[in-house]
Protein backbone atom coordinates (compact mmCIF):
# COMPACT_ATOMS: atom_id res chain seq x y z
CA UNK A 1 0.00 0.00 0.00
CA UNK A 2 1.55 3.25 -1.11
CA UNK A 3 0.95 6.46 0.71
CA UNK A 4 0.23 9.59 -1.24
CA UNK A 5 0.53 13.22 -0.32
CA UNK A 6 -3.24 13.26 0.24
CA UNK A 7 -2.78 10.86 3.20
CA UNK A 8 -0.87 13.55 5.09
CA UNK A 9 -3.56 16.23 4.78
CA UNK A 10 -5.18 15.42 8.18
CA UNK A 11 -1.80 15.72 9.89
CA UNK A 12 -1.10 19.03 8.17
CA UNK A 13 -4.55 20.32 9.16
CA UNK A 14 -3.89 19.33 12.77
CA UNK A 15 -0.49 21.07 12.78
CA UNK A 16 -2.00 24.20 11.22
CA UNK A 17 -4.91 24.22 13.68
CA UNK A 18 -2.65 23.79 16.70
CA UNK A 19 -0.28 26.53 15.51
CA UNK A 20 -3.14 28.97 14.92
CA UNK A 21 -4.67 28.07 18.29
CA UNK A 22 -1.40 28.65 20.18
CA UNK A 23 -0.80 31.99 18.46
CA UNK A 24 -4.41 33.02 19.11
CA UNK A 25 -4.16 32.19 22.82
CA UNK A 26 -0.86 34.08 23.18
CA UNK A 27 -2.21 37.17 21.43
CA UNK A 28 -5.50 37.17 23.34
CA UNK A 29 -3.77 36.70 26.70
CA UNK A 30 -1.47 39.62 25.88
CA UNK A 31 -4.43 41.94 25.39
CA UNK A 32 -6.73 40.58 28.11
CA UNK A 33 -4.17 39.85 30.79
CA UNK A 34 -3.18 42.32 33.48
CA UNK A 35 -0.30 44.59 32.58
CA UNK A 36 0.71 46.28 35.80
CA UNK A 37 4.10 47.91 35.88
CA UNK A 38 5.77 47.81 39.26
CA UNK A 39 9.25 48.39 40.58
CA UNK A 40 9.60 44.95 42.14
CA UNK A 41 7.88 42.99 39.41
CA UNK A 42 11.05 41.99 37.58
CA UNK A 43 13.13 41.39 40.69
CA UNK A 44 14.29 37.82 41.30
CA UNK A 45 12.13 35.97 43.80
CA UNK A 46 13.25 32.80 45.54
CA UNK A 47 10.87 31.10 47.97
CA UNK A 48 9.89 34.32 49.70
CA UNK A 49 13.46 35.21 50.60
CA UNK A 50 15.69 37.90 49.18
CA UNK A 51 18.34 36.64 46.79
CA UNK A 52 21.74 36.22 48.39
CA UNK A 53 24.95 35.71 46.48
CA UNK A 54 25.68 35.00 42.86
CA UNK A 55 23.30 32.75 40.93
CA UNK A 56 26.19 31.63 38.76
CA UNK A 57 27.97 29.72 41.52
CA UNK A 58 29.38 26.42 40.24
CA UNK A 59 27.64 23.13 40.92
CA UNK A 60 29.46 19.88 41.45
CA UNK A 61 29.78 17.94 38.20
CA UNK A 62 28.40 14.87 40.02
CA UNK A 63 24.99 16.54 40.16
CA UNK A 64 24.84 16.92 36.40
CA UNK A 65 26.29 13.48 35.80
CA UNK A 66 23.66 11.76 37.94
CA UNK A 67 20.93 13.82 36.29
CA UNK A 68 22.08 12.84 32.79
CA UNK A 69 22.41 9.18 33.77
CA UNK A 70 18.92 9.23 35.23
CA UNK A 71 17.48 10.66 32.02
CA UNK A 72 19.44 8.15 29.93
CA UNK A 73 18.23 5.09 31.82
CA UNK A 74 14.72 6.51 32.17
CA UNK A 75 14.46 6.80 28.37
CA UNK A 76 15.59 3.21 28.00
CA UNK A 77 12.81 2.08 30.33
CA UNK A 78 10.39 3.86 28.00
CA UNK A 79 11.72 1.71 25.14
CA UNK A 80 11.17 -1.45 27.19
CA UNK A 81 7.51 -0.75 27.95
CA UNK A 82 6.11 -1.40 24.43
CA UNK A 83 8.21 -4.54 24.22
CA UNK A 84 6.74 -5.82 27.48
CA UNK A 85 3.21 -5.08 26.25
CA UNK A 86 3.74 -6.93 22.93
CA UNK A 87 5.96 -9.67 24.33
CA UNK A 88 3.86 -12.59 23.11
CA UNK A 89 3.40 -11.19 19.58
CA UNK A 90 7.12 -10.52 19.06
CA UNK A 91 8.17 -14.09 19.74
CA UNK A 92 11.73 -15.31 20.08
CA UNK A 93 13.04 -12.68 17.64
CA UNK A 94 11.75 -9.84 19.82
CA UNK A 95 13.11 -11.58 22.91
CA UNK A 96 16.60 -11.85 21.41
CA UNK A 97 16.57 -8.24 20.22
CA UNK A 98 15.52 -6.99 23.65
CA UNK A 99 18.15 -9.25 25.20
CA UNK A 100 20.77 -7.50 23.08
CA UNK A 101 19.37 -4.12 24.08
CA UNK A 102 19.46 -5.02 27.77
CA UNK A 103 22.97 -6.39 27.27
CA UNK A 104 24.10 -3.03 25.88
CA UNK A 105 22.46 -1.30 28.82
CA UNK A 106 24.29 -3.60 31.19
CA UNK A 107 27.62 -2.86 29.50
CA UNK A 108 26.88 0.86 29.90
CA UNK A 109 26.01 0.30 33.55
CA UNK A 110 29.28 -1.58 34.12
CA UNK A 111 31.15 1.30 32.50
CA UNK A 112 29.41 3.77 34.83
CA UNK A 113 30.26 1.66 37.87
CA UNK A 114 33.88 1.29 36.72
CA UNK A 115 34.21 5.06 36.27
CA UNK A 116 32.66 5.54 39.76
CA UNK A 117 30.12 7.96 38.35
CA UNK A 118 27.56 7.20 41.04
CA UNK A 119 29.88 7.68 44.03
CA UNK A 120 29.42 11.03 45.77
CA UNK A 121 32.54 10.92 47.92
CA UNK A 122 35.92 11.56 46.35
Amino acid sequence: MESTLFDFVPILIQIAFSTVFVLFVIIVSTFLGPSRRAKGKNVNFECGLDSIGNARSPFAIKYFLVAILFVLFDIEIIFMYPWAINFSELGISGFLKMGGFIGLLFIGYLYIVKRKALEWEK
